[in-house]
């Protein structure tokens, strides 16, 4: 019994393959398609310095961090969730950032941001939900074991994000 509940924690985790978005789109007009959100962008994903995330103005006084976690989470969730089939693809997806660096090279600005990213597979997300719904304040309920199943069952994978800063207006 030991030994089917390891395997059915490791089955929770079967890493699936996150491939790169293609370099070949207009950053700015993918964000709109897919979101509905307008932000003044450039260049790239941020996979690389040079194919940086070009942040050419921040809308709303929203603080630069902020600007930046939400680019990450957007290429999370297409990384994790749109760009995969369906029983690969990822639920509660989020971004926590764990460092940055300023990096200036020339005349450029970057921020080299390192992301923690969390997320369960979709269809056992869904399933947790439910559960949490049906059993909350049931007295038969366990709480503690409910939210350390989910905790197993969470991916955690590290990205680092670049964007270059240089000419925000």
């Amino acid at each position: 019994m030991q030994e089917q509940k390891q395997s059915q924690k490791l089955d929770y985790k079967k890493m699936s393959t996150f491939q790169n978005i293609e370099n070949d789109s207009n950053i700015q007009q993918t964000i709109k398609n897919t979101f509905d959100v307008e932000l003044s962008l450039e260049g790239s994903w941020g996979y690389t310095k040079e194919y940086a995330s070009i942040i050419k103005s921040i809308q709303n006084n929203m603080p630069l961090n902020q600007l930046e976690h939400m680019i990450t989470t957007m290429r999370a969730h297409m990384e994790m969730n749109l760009t995969q089939v369906k029983e690969n693809r990822y639920g509660a997806i989020n971004a926590n950032e764990k460092s940055r660096e300023k990096i200036q090279e020339n005349s450029l600005i970057y921020d080299k941001v390192t992301y923690e990213v969390t997320a369960i597979k979709e269809d056992l997300f869904k399933k947790f939900i439910l559960e949490y719904k049906e059993g909350y304040e049931k007295e038969s309920f366990d709480l503690n074991a409910h939210f350390k199943r989910r905790k197993e069952a969470t991916l955690t994978r590290e990205t680092i994000h670049y964007f270059e800063i240089s000419n925000i207006q």
